[in-house]
């Protein structure tokens, strides 16, 4: 007689933390230098300020940070180690070797399979999928995931359509092997690309595109640059799209989403896919007005503060929803678990005692 199949493997959410530089850069700042004012950014972005890394300061630093929270929080204890550290960004230490690697020896984890995603801003999302896989695969345990950004080190300074957008931060979550029915348990998942929108979201230089083509990078081509009015509708549409999509799998209706956790582009996208959505805009979780975009490192720093704050509640079902660069997108659903950390957590865990604004 065949043996019975083994049960399915999922991951299940244990542990949360997030990072944000100290330096806080107001609007206000920024119009010091830039062709703009804090009424301009906020009425076309809703964003009132960001953060910004110190010289020095790397990506893996920030992951590091964050990362060393997250694991206090699954397992206070320190007895618990993971498997396997992915680190989803935009702006790897170095474009050789990936950050991953390095934000494990800061840890503490070396030995631990350790490896990047690049997805820009839906990197979270398809960082989740990948732990996922790794999970349900039996190749990990527990694993530890970052969503690390230092978007600061490729702005344009002198570009106010993008250097007023984003900022620096870092956001983790601990998963661990489990049950897919209990709560904190991630899944299903819809993920899409359109790599004819390469263009749309992009830094065209430095890349074996950019070496191999025979001539120098141009000034501006080390730099981020995004189509806003294109991104703005293929962001809505696709993660929209996504969305309900995941919502059909999952076998939820929409009006038993408790909270929309969006990718923290802009608040008018975030209201504009509320609202096809069918989603109520007072359960979107938002944090764009204090910290900017902050890409792969939106979704799990808004939901750290989100459950700082008092937010999130056991039992309450969440659709997580992304879309970047590539360009590609991405949607989760998961049902909210009691978290042991939360005992041990002060109101606000995921700031750094905070030095005085400086100028940039």
């Amino acid at each position: 007689m065949a043996a019975p199949p083994a049960p399915a493997r999922a991951a299940v959410l244990c542990g949360t933390g997030s990072f944000l530089p100290a330096r806080r850069v107001s609007n206000d700042m920024l119009s010091a230098t830039l062709d703009t004012s804090d009424e301009w950014i906020r009425t076309r972005t809703g964003i009132g300020a960001r953060h910004f890394t110190d010289p020095g300061t790397t990506t893996s630093d920030l992951a590091a940070a964050a990362g060393a929270r997250a694991l206090a929080d699954a397992d206070p204890s320190g007895v618990d180690a993971v498997d396997a550290v992915v680190v989803a960004t935009t702006t790897p230490d170095r474009p050789c070797p990936g950050t991953a690697p390095v934000v494990a020896a800061k840890l503490g984890l070396s030995g631990a399979a350790a490896f990047d995603v690049s997805a820009v801003c839906t990197g979270f999302v398809y960082g989740l999928a990948t732990a996922t896989g790794l999970i349900a695969a039996g190749a990990a345990r527990r694993v530890l995931l970052v969503g690390a950004e230092t978007y600061s080190s490729i702005l344009d300074p002198t570009d106010r359509t993008t250097s007023v957008i984003f900022g620096d931060a870092a956001g983790a979550v601990v998963l661990r092997a489990g049950d897919p029915d209990e709560p904190g348990a991630v899944g299903p998942f819809d993920l899409g690309s359109d790599g004819d929108g390469v263009d749309l979201i992009t830094v065209r230089g430095g890349g074996a595109e950019q070496r191999l083509s025979g001539r120098p990078a141009e000034p501006g081509e080390r730099y981020f640059a995004m189509a806003g009015k294109q991104v703005f509708w293929q962001a809505v549409r696709h993660m929209a799209k996504s969305s309900r999509a995941v919502l059909d799998s999952a076998g939820w209706r929409v009006d038993e989403v408790d909270h929309l956790v969006g990718h923290q582009a802009n608040i008018r996208i975030l209201n504009r896919l509320a609202d096809d959505i069918g989603v109520p805009r007072e359960r979107s979780i938002t944090n764009i007005a204090e910290v900017g975009n902050t890409s792969a490192a939106s979704i799990p720093l808004a939901l750290d503060q989100a459950r700082a704050a008092g937010r999130l509640h056991t039992g309450d079902r969440l659709l997580l929803t992304a879309f970047g660069g590539g360009l590609t997108w991405g949607s989760t659903v998961l049902t909210w678990p009691n978290l042991a950390g939360d005992a041990n957590r002060s109101t606000n865990p995921m700031t750094p005692p905070r030095s005085e604004e400086s100028t940039r």
